[in-house]
């Protein structure tokens, strides 16, 4: 999946990602890199609110699985269990998120647990840039459910 075709299908399943004005810049099954504008991101400090920074950081590793797990038979729905977010700084502009993912020992786990049970948990890092410097950290954990031949959620 291209960084295009990822943006169009994040503004079309998450209505919230085009209204924030989420672009996908990097997309790959290592690293993705997601960004906002300042508007309609911008709090009463004239800086990007910590929530649109949230919401990025969680799209950024979120794609990231998504795109790990592209074409995995049965299919996976994904969603974000916890995550914890440090503010370091405040983002004065445009913001970006960076999650990059090169733990092959924890992916063979994970792959392992999902083959298994169905489901399965991942932790993914993610950091976010405006103006050039490091503003926050984020750290969440996704779990992958196997879709049943019908659609929904495997039991597990």
């Amino acid at each position: 999946m291209t960084a295009e075709e990822l943006t169009a299908s994040l503004h079309r399943d998450i209505p919230l990602c085009q209204a924030m004005g989420v672009t996908v810049r990097q997309a790959d099954p290592a690293r993705t890199v997601l960004a906002i504008p300042p508007a309609p991101n911008t709090n009463h400090m004239n800086t990007v609110f910590g929530g649109s920074a949230n919401t990025l950081a969680i799209l950024a590793a979120w794609s990231l699985l998504h795109l790990r797990l592209e074409g995995a038979q049965p299919p996976c729905h994904i969603v974000i269990q916890q995550n914890r977010m440090h503010y370091l700084l405040p983002m004065p502009d445009a913001a970006e998120a960076v999650c990059s993912f090169d733990d092959h020992a924890a992916w063979v786990r994970f792959s392992d647990m999902l083959e298994r049970r169905g489901r399965a948990r991942l932790t993914l890092h993610a950091e976010i840039h405006s103006v050039g410097r490091l503003c926050a950290r984020f750290e969440g954990e996704f779990v992958a459910v196997q879709q049943s031949p019908a659609g929904g959620a495997a039991d597990a």
